[in-house]
């Protein structure tokens, strides 16, 4: 195992510690903005989650990030009540293949784009449904658009993204939930802030900050890009699909899963 690779577990490490540190001090926070609009038990249970994450990971012999991230997720899926468990934790286990072999630029905007299409697919939720995911959509593509195409460094890609999440959390305020137990409450749950988008935006919060001590860095959090769309080489971008048409199927969804929370998924 090279230095690199120890290094980068450690911070893992660390950035764990601080992101439930944060969760516990912002315990009292998320449980009332989940009484509000859920079974307020949020707080409680990301705090006991990320508790036993902590646990777990200071008990592994992991010597990759990828084999500690698994580890957390492992944790979480146990630990966390309810649908959160798997959707949280199973989510970070899925998206943990993306770092084998470290972690990089590419392979953190993998991690990013992984674990949200996990999190929308488990949790059935879209932008605008008053969940997580209005947090964690303007993060992650903001996060790659930086890296990819304005060719930012990690650090400050890091940066734009929190702040794209923070707008992301603002967003959730007017909304009428469409997902989890807020959505019970109709137009009742327009007006409350979103507990599982808040959470989201305290973990993004934490990796910045710890991202910024590791790499003695300092950074503007601003989501603003510094290229416009009219300087941007379109030829020069990937423009094939994925998917073919024909391979696309349509159907109805069922009406998604509980979250523990007002909105967590």
């Amino acid at each position: 195992m090279t230095q690199d690779l120890e290094s980068q577990t450690a911070a893992v490490q660390t950035a764990l510690e601080a992101v439930t540190n944060r969760l516990a001090e912002e315990k009292t926070y998320l449980t009332d903005l989940d009484s509000a609009i859920g079974d307020a038990d949020h707080g409680a249970n990301m705090n006991r989650g990320f508790q036993a994450a902590l646990e777990k990971a200071e008990e592994s012999d992991a010597e990759e990030p990828a084999e500690l991230v698994k580890t957390i997720g492992v944790a979480l899926v146990s630990a966390v009540g309810g649908a959160s468990g798997p959707l949280y934790g199973g989510s970070i286990m899925s998206a943990s293949q993306t770092l084998e072999g470290g972690i990089s630029a590419e392979t953190s905007v993998a991690f990013a784009e992984a674990y949200l299409e996990t999190v929308e697919s488990r949790g059935k939720a879209s932008l605008g449904d008053k969940t997580m995911v209005d947090a964690l959509t303007p993060a992650v593509h903001t996060y790659k658009k930086s890296i990819e195409v304005d060719e930012l460094a990690p650090l400050e890609a890091l940066g734009k993204a929190v702040d794209a999440a923070r707008r992301g959390v603002e967003f959730t305020t007017p909304l009428r939930a469409k997902k989890g137990r807020a959505s019970y409450l109709g137009w009742r749950s327009v007006g409350h802030q979103d507990p599982g988008a808040t959470s989201t935006l305290f973990i993004l919060e934490e990796l910045l900050a710890v991202a910024t001590e590791a790499l003695n860095g300092e950074v503007e959090v601003d989501a603003e890009s510094d290229v416009h769309p009219e300087d941007i080489d379109v030829e020069s971008l990937e423009t094939e699909a994925d998917i073919e048409p024909e391979d696309l199927k349509t159907g109805e969804t069922d009406g998604g899963t509980e979250s523990e929370g007002g909105g967590e998924h």
